[in-house]
């Protein structure tokens, strides 16, 4: 298990952006995003389009993620 958060690179509606996460977080994201048969850049601009101005992107990521778990 990875504590250290790694930051990679994602494209958002035609802008770079980077978001650090721990690595099981970018596998399960990944895993989401083959299972939804969606890019993962894809999938980020989607919650990017509605996370709010109150909640960070790697935060909504992980929130998204922990809720693909639950349910």
């Amino acid at each position: 298990m990875s504590a250290r958060p790694v930051k990679r690179s994602l494209t958002l509606r035609g802008h770079r952006t980077s978001v650090s996460l721990e690595e099981e977080f970018w596998q399960a994201f990944r895993e989401i995003a083959e299972a939804q048969k969606k890019p993962i850049n894809v999938l980020a601009a989607e919650i990017d389009a509605t996370r709010g101005t109150e909640c960070g992107l790697a935060s909504a990521i992980r929130v998204f993620v922990l809720s693909q778990y639950r349910s």
